[in-house]
């Protein structure tokens, strides 16, 4: 059976419009709305930010079309979550096609599942790589409007 978006992002870790505006900031708030929302212990939520930091250093996952997809392996992870956050204002992710981002996706794996992570990864960059579902996000104004566009990208009813 498929991983799906819905099994992925994690409920309540919905930003439908990012209060940050710089990318390190980003990774922060998103980060925060995964510890809300349960899926990432608080004890470890400074360690996450720095991981993800750091792997952004490495290498920039705004991978263009106005998306990124911040993600880490992480010991202090138990449980495969992502985050998915809007930004009408565009942030500056160092994008490859030097384009701002206005939509994030953050994924958070446990060190012991890369397997998992990978597939992860799969199902979200086949969704952003849908030109419908990347203006679908981008337009999203409500957390509820996200939600149901997951729900959408799962079930194939979005054209491509």
């Amino acid at each position: 059976m498929a991983l799906k978006l819905t099994e992925i992002v994690a409920h309540g870790a919905v930003v439908p419009e990012l209060n940050a505006t710089e990318r390190d900031d980003v990774i922060a708030e998103m980060i925060d709305a995964l510890v809300e929302a349960g899926a990432a212990a608080a004890e470890h939520r400074d360690a996450l930010v720095a991981a993800v930091l750091e792997r952004e250093r490495k290498g920039s996952t705004g991978f263009g079309r106005g998306v990124a997809v911040p993600h880490v392996k992480h010991p202090g992870v138990t449980k495969m979550a992502a985050a998915v956050g809007c930004s009408s204002k565009g942030i500056d992710f160092s994008a490859l096609d030097r384009q701002p981002v206005y939509s994030v996706v953050l994924l958070l794996s446990p060190g012991s599942s890369p397997e998992d992570h990978l597939k992860a990864m799969e199902v979200i960059f086949k969704s952003l790589g849908n030109e419908t579902f990347r203006r679908f996000l981008r337009q999203a104004a409500t957390r509820e409007d996200i939600v149901e566009l997951l729900h959408e990208a799962d079930h194939q009813k979005l054209p491509g």
